[in-house]
């Protein structure tokens, strides 16, 4: 498991935009969360950066947008709607989960549908209102290996820059304490870095057993 803390909204499209430089066909990526989590932010950012320049509307209503980008498509999904899971595949899931890259809002409603190699990003609040708190599952099963290619996040997010063109500022990241072979099983060994300025933090996160600045396996 990794925890990667985001301290502000430009932190957290620089996340979504490392998870795309990784992603590539067949990758089914979760984004799990309450409203407001930043799930459609979340979306947007990783869409844009994999060459989207138009509108990203939140698929809501329409339950599925599709932006052919490139050699992949990418699906994105939003399944509160949804009332059981087979109904996604009037939406043509199968597709996506062969040939595009998906992404996936309440993923839950997918019930057994949703793939065990799929990368599972949970989404919550942080420590002020645009703050947020990344905890990534990468998977297992057959095909399952987000678990190596998460392998250098933490510190190529170890500072990003402010899309405002403004100064870098650092993530509240975790890093890999080794690059194991457990690695590519997906038990990772993780530390924390301090919070920023000293103080406790206080996260309105649904991370059971997780202590606020504290990375468990």
């Amino acid at each position: 498991m990794i925890v990667v803390e985001l301290p502000d909204e430009a932190a957290t499209a620089a996340f979504a935009a490392r998870i795309a430089e990784l992603a590539r066909a067949g990758d089914v990526i979760a984004l799990k969360g309450e409203l407001g989590a930043g799930k459609t932010s979340f979306a947007r950012a990783f869409i844009r950066a994999r060459g989207g320049a138009g509108e990203v509307p939140s698929p809501t209503f329409t339950l599925v947008q599709i932006y052919q980008l490139g050699e992949s498509a990418i699906w994105h999904f939003d399944c509160y709607r949804l009332r059981h899971p087979e109904e996604a595949w009037e939406l043509a899931i199968e597709d996506a989960f062969n040939d595009g890259i998906s992404l996936i809002e309440w993923p839950e409603r997918l019930g057994p549908l949703l793939p065990a190699r799929r990368l599972l990003i949970s989404l919550c609040s942080g420590s002020t209102a645009t703050a947020r708190r990344a905890k990534i599952d990468p998977g297992a099963g057959p095909g399952a290996d987000w678990a190596a290619r998460l392998a250098g996040l933490a510190a190529r997010c170890s500072r990003h820059p402010r899309e405002s063109g403004g100064p870098e500022q650092p993530f509240e990241a975790v890093e890999f304490l080794d690059s194991s072979p457990d690695l590519t099983s997906g038990q990772s060994h993780l530390k924390a870095l301090p919070h920023q300025g000293g103080g406790s933090e206080q996260a309105n996160c649904d991370c059971p057993g997780l202590d606020p600045g504290i990375t468990r396996e």
